[in-house]
């Protein structure tokens, strides 16, 4: 039994359905599996543990706790009230976080069985591929709530999807559904519920049958062919997303969730 297994997480729970395989379910049921400040030290701490000693797991399957989320995203109620400096704090964990997730060497594969949204998204978009069933859905809401996507969301979907189709995802913030995000590309494959993780461990299994070695390599190889430098365009990304997050229409926006009402931006 590797050592991970036996670490007691409170905002995940990890498993081993196969020799080699580490399943890592976010688990806040309670909030569609938001994002809070301890998930997000949690999922750091398991990206630098794999990056420092992958043991014997070859291959992580992310993943969702129940039938309806995936991932809601950020947990906006933990944040509503904060200040810029506060926010900022916060952030900067989630930005090692993902970065730590991007350098880890091992293949992660999400399986996608609800919705994800904001942050949720980003950790779809973070991993390998996905796999998603029929009632997915994704979205960019950050820019109706006065700020923009922080956690590589703006590097990754245009490279998923291409950079027309990401401008007018982000733009709008319109929610789209399995079927478009496998026609986007964002999706490798979209299968019943039921199926969805059966199917994303079959191919887990067919991965841990390479060489651990080549396809470490592989896919360091595969990020290699990005035409631009992810790192600093993700460090672009986060001075426009601070930007946001020290005016005014970040805090009218987060205001407005908690209060479930539209809300009114008067920032130019």
């Amino acid at each position: 039994m590797h050592t991970l297994l036996e670490h007691s997480f409170s905002t995940l729970r990890l498993g081993r359905p196969d020799d080699g395989i580490l399943l890592v379910e976010l688990y806040r049921p309670a909030v569609s599996n938001a994002l809070d400040t301890v998930m997000t030290r949690e999922l750091l701490q398991l990206w630098q543990q794999l990056y420092v000693d992958a043991g014997p797991w070859r291959v992580v399957i992310l993943t969702g706790h129940g039938t309806r989320c995936f991932c809601a995203g950020a947990d906006l109620k933990e944040r509503h009230g904060l200040s810029t400096s506060t926010w900022l704090q916060q952030h900067a964990v989630l930005e090692q976080m993902m970065l730590a997730m991007h350098d880890c060497p091992l293949p992660l594969l999400a399986a996608v069985n609800g919705a994800a949204y904001g942050g949720g998204l980003e950790l779809v978009l973070n991993c390998d591929f996905a796999y998603g069933c029929p009632s997915a859905r994704f979205a960019f809401p950050e820019p109706r709530l006065g700020f923009i996507p922080g956690a590589m969301g703006t590097q990754w979907l245009p490279r998923a999807v291409g950079l027309a189709r990401a401008k007018e995802l982000c733009f709008s913030g319109a929610a789209f559904g399995a079927e478009d995000a496998l026609a986007y590309g964002l999706l490798n494959r979209v299968v019943p519920q039921e199926e969805l993780l059966p199917a994303l461990l079959r191919t887990a299994q067919q991965i841990c049958a390479a060489s651990p070695l080549a396809i470490r390599q592989v896919k360091q190889a595969l990020h290699a062919s990005l035409a631009g430098d992810l790192s600093a365009g993700y460090r672009r990304e986060i001075e426009l997303y601070r930007r946001c997050i020290d005016g005014p229409d970040r805090r009218e926006g987060i205001s407005a969730f908690n209060e479930k009402r539209a809300p009114r931006f008067e920032h130019q």
